[in-house]
């Protein structure tokens, strides 16, 4: 299947306690590359976040935006550092021993002390989150991440299309690659076998040696074994487009693939017609591999 890695989404969802907005948004990577914004208030829940975005893309470099608001009170709770307290009630006892202080520890003397008593949020509460929010925000992400694929999907629906008729044009270029081949072959071997006809009769010398001589020279120009292998490339390409998987990285493989075999044809093809053709089939070829990189 054949999606783009391209694409944007907001959403905003709103309960009459709190509201939550997201935005997503993606662009060309050769990995998943998934990156959250949010408040710091809302770092407990952001790898919660990243997997609902891991579980629905494969490639492409995403950037996720939370924001929220929350009229729900934040659970707190009160800790005292008792040891703490429990010293500085002996210092103070000391003190007044020896009359530098006088009456008991009151409370408002144990608040003034640097840290004896802390207002946490509970450890229990989410980090902060309650779970009606953490349930909004998760709600709204895989909106967002649902609505980010539509869009990719729409736009890899162009994608196939254009990358469709390209391969149909890579096609042509090598079924005329093969014909003007063996045109070319032809053309060498009779050229070779008049030439060697033209010379005088004591150079020839045996002569079936001489014909296996211009049988091998002329099978070096031979690219049955390539056009072979692009055409079972072709064919994996149709394969891997019509599943229902990411096939981006796989069809950027396949293009290498296909480059290969056309330099290797290049190397070896006989005649100028067959030359340029390959030429051709190269341009056409780099165009497909542009193509692919916006591929999921």
């Amino acid at each position: 299947m054949i999606r783009s890695m391209t694409g944007f989404a907001a959403v905003r969802r709103e309960t009459p306690q709190d509201a939550v907005q997201v935005t997503i948004k993606s662009v060309n990577h050769r990995f998943l590359d998934a990156l959250i914004k949010a408040p710091s208030a809302l770092a407990s829940i952001e790898p919660t976040l990243k997997a609902l975005v891991q579980q629905k893309l494969a490639r492409g470099r995403v950037e996720l935006s939370v924001a929220a608001e929350t009229s729900t009170p934040v659970e707190r709770e009160l800790v005292l550092d008792e040891r703490l307290v429990e010293r500085a009630a002996a210092a103070f006892e000391r003190a007044r021993s020896r009359g530098v202080a006088v009456g008991p520890l009151t409370a408002s003397d144990v608040l003034r002390i640097p840290h004896a008593v802390e207002v946490r949020v509970r450890a229990d509460a989410a980090g902060g989150v309650s779970a009606a929010l953490t349930a909004l925000l998760e709600a709204a992400v895989i909106e967002a991440v649902d609505a980010l694929v539509r869009m990719r999907e729409q736009e890899g629906a162009y994608l196939a299309a254009d990358l469709a008729a390209r391969l149909e044009t890579l096609q042509t270029f090598v079924s005329q690659i093969a014909s003007d081949a063996k045109v070319a072959q032809q053309h060498l071997e009779l050229k070779l076998r008049e030439r060697l006809a033209a010379l005088p009769p004591d150079l020839t010398g045996d002569s079936s040696a001489t014909a296996r001589e211009i049988v091998r020279f002329v099978a070096r120009s031979d690219i049955d074994e390539e056009l072979v292998r692009m055409g079972s490339h072709f064919d994996h390409w149709r394969a891997l487009v019509g599943a229902d998987e990411p096939c981006g990285r796989k069809l950027d493989f396949l293009v290498q693939e296909m480059n290969r075999e056309l330099n290797t044809i290049g190397s070896k093809v006989e005649g100028a017609s067959a030359t340029q053709t390959v030429v051709a089939a190269k341009a056409e070829l780099e165009r497909v591999r542009e193509q692919v990189q916006n591929v999921e």
